[in-house]
C-alpha cells in the first residue's frame, strides 16, 4: 500500500515532523548502498526509541506498506536498497553505547553505534572486539549484526555470531522482544538470537545488542611474504595453521592485486610474485616474537622469494597499507566492478582462483581476486567498462560461472556479504528445497504482511 497522507500523518504523530521527510533529496540520499542497486522510498523516518520503531510496525503492519531497515548504508548486497518503496527506517539515532561491563567482558550498544568507535572505547579500558569488517570506520554495529559481518580477523576470532549474546528486535508486527543471555553460557529455547544475526533486516529490527568482549591482545606483528606460485602460497596457509600458529589476519592478494597496488602507492612490491601473503600474529609479547618468526619460517620453507617482518608500529602499518589499498587501486584497472565474496574450502583457494582467470580469458575480461586465504574468503573482482558494447553483459555471465564454479568446489556464494537482493535469483543454487521451504516458514510466521525489507534474500 502506498504511503498515503493520513499514513504519513500517523507518522508525524510517533515521530514527530523533524525526524520524517519525504523531500525528494532526502528520499534519493536514502534509496542506495555500496552496491550499484538503488531505489526511491515514499519516506525516511529516524527513530530514536524501541517503542516509536514499535509503533511504526504496527501501523506498517495494520495498512501493509513496507518498512526497510538502515544502518550506514555500506552494505555490498543491497540489503537496505527500497526496491519496493515504502518507508526507510534509519537507526541513527540509536547510537549510544549503554554499557562497558569490565567484569563480565560484555558491552551493551544501539544499532547506530559505529563499529570503530566501539571498538576505541573497549580497548581504552583493555578489551577487545574483534569483528573488523573492512567497512569498521563507518559501519554501524546494527548493520553488521543483521549482515553478520566478517572481517580480516575472522580466521581466528570468527564473525560478528560468536559475539552476539542477546538483542532486543522490534518483529514486524510490532511486538517487542528480547532474546539471549549476559553470561557465558545460556541454552534455554531455541537460539533465537542467532536466527536473528544475518537476517538482514527481514525478520526484526534490531534495537539492542549484547556484545561478547576479550582480554586485549598485548601486542601484533605483521609478515609479508611474496611467492612466485599460488599453489606455494596455498601450502604455506596450510603449514602455518597446522604447524600450531593461529594467526589473527591470514590475507592474500593474487597478481593483479598486487600489481595494482603496486603502481598505485609504489611500495616496492615485487610485480613479477604470483601471490602475496599477510600474515598477523597478536597476543604476549615474547609469544608474538616466536610465532612472527614460526610464520616467516614456513613461509620461506615452502618457497617464498621474499618476507618482511614488522619491528615497529610503523613498518606493520606499512605492511598494511597494500591490502588496505587493493579496491581503490583496482578503479585504476577498469571503471567499473562486480565484487563477489564467495568462500571455498583453504585447500580449494588455488584451484578456485585459477578457474577464475580461466572465466576470464574466456569472456575478454579482468578478474582479480583478494581476501581472507585464512577462512577461504575470497574477493573476486570482475572489472568491466560499461561504456564498452557488452563488457558489463559478459561481466554478469562471467558471476554466474563463478558461482557454479565456487559451489562445485564445496563452497558457499557469500561468506559476509550476504544475499540482499545482489543475490537473491542464486539461492536455490545453493540452498535445497526443504532448506528453503523451512526460511520462507519462518519468515511467513514473524512477518504475515511481509512488510519487513521485502524483496531481500528470496527470489522473486
Amino acid at each position: 500500500m502506498p504511503l498515503n497522507r493520513d499514513i504519513y500523518q500517523a507518522l508525524e504523530s510517533i515521530l514527530g515532523a523533524a525526524h520524517l521527510t519525504d523531500q525528494e533529496t532526502d528520499l534519493q540520499c536514502y534509496g542506495y548502498d555500496a552496491t550499484a542497486y538503488a531505489g526511491l522510498p515514499e519516506a525516511v523516518a529516524f527513530p530514536g526509541t524501541t517503542e516509536e520503531i514499535s509503533a511504526i510496525l504496527k501501523l506498517a503492519h495494520e495498512h501493509r506498506f513496507p518498512v526497510i531497515p538502515r544502518g550506514a548504508g555500506s552494505g555490498m548486497s543491497g540489503g537496505s536498497v527500497p526496491c519496493r518503496g515504502g518507508l526507510v527506517l534509519v537507526l541513527s539515532r540509536l547510537n549510544r553505547i549503554l554499557k562497558i561491563d569490565t567484569l563480565n567482558f560484555l558491552a551493551v550498544v544501539e544499532p547506530g553505534v559505529v563499529n570503530r568507535d566501539l571498538q576505541q572505547a573497549v580497548e581504552a579500558l583493555g578489551l577487545f572486539y574483534p569483528p573488523d569488517p573492512a567497512s569498521m570506520n563507518f559501519s554501524t554495529l546494527g548493520g553488521n549484526v543483521a549482515e553478520c559481518a566478517g572481517g580480516a580477523r575472522a580466521v581466528k576470532y570468527g564473525v560478528t555470531r560468536d559475539y552476539v549474546l542477546g538483542l532486543t528486535a522490534v518483529l514486524p508486527t510490532g511486538e517487542i522482544m528480547r532474546t539471549g543471555v549476559q553470561t557465558v553460557k545460556g541454552v534455554v529455547g531455541y537460539d533465537v538470537t542467532r536466527l536473528l544475526v544475518g537476517s538482514e533486516g527481514t525478520l526484526g529490527v534490531i534495537t539492542e545488542i549484547t556484545l561478547k568482549l576479550l582480554p586485549k591482545p598485548e601486542t601484533r606483528r605483521p609478515v609479508l611474504a611474496f611467492f612466485n606460485r599460488l599453489d606455494q602460497a596455498a601450502q604455506a596457509v596450510v603449514e602455518i595453521l597446522h604447524g600450531g600458529v593461529l594467526p589473527s589476519t591470514l590475507e592474500f592478494l593474487d597478481q593483479p592485486s598486487i600489481r595494482a597496488v603496486e603502481d598505485y602507492l609504489h611500495l616496492g612490491l615485487p610485480r613479477e610474485a604470483e601471490a602475496l601473503l599477510l600474515i598477523e600474529v597478536d597476543g604476549e609479547r615474547q609469544e608474538v616474537e616466536r610465532q612472527s618468526l614460526r610464520v616467516r619460517e614456513a613461509c620461506e620453507k615452502l618457497g617464498a622469494t621474499g618476507t618482511r617482518l614488522a619491528q615497529t608500529a610503523a613498518e606493520a602499518e606499512d605492511i598494511w597499507k597494500a591490502r588496505r589499498a587493493v579496491s581503490p587501486a583496482l578503479f585504476r584497472l577498469r571503471p567499473n566492478k562486480i565484487n563477489e565474496d564467495i568462500a571455498v574450502p583453504r585447500s580449494r583457494i588455488p584451484e578456485a582462483i585459477r578457474r577464475f582467470q580461466e572465466i576470464a580469458a574466456r569472456h575478454d575480461l579482468l578478474i582479480v581476486s583478494f581476501g581472507h586465504a585464512g577462512d577461504g574468503n575470497i574477493h573476486v573482482n570482475v572489472m568491466y567498462d560499461q561504456k564498452r558494447e557488452g563488457q558489463e553483459s559478459r561481466a554478469r555471465q562471467a558471476v554466474e560461472e563463478i558461482f557454479k564454479t565456487v559451489l562445485a568446489l564445496g563452497g558457499t556464494l557469500s561468506g559476509e556479504h550476504g544475499i540482499g537482493l545482489a543475490k537473491a535469483a542464486y539461492l536455490p543454487w545453493e540452498l535445497d528445497p526443504v532448506n528453503l521451504a523451512v526460511m520462507k516458514k519462518i519468515k511467513d510466521l514473524l512477518d504475515p504482511n511481509h512488510i519487513l525489507n521485502p524483496g531481500k534474500i528470496f527470489p522473486a
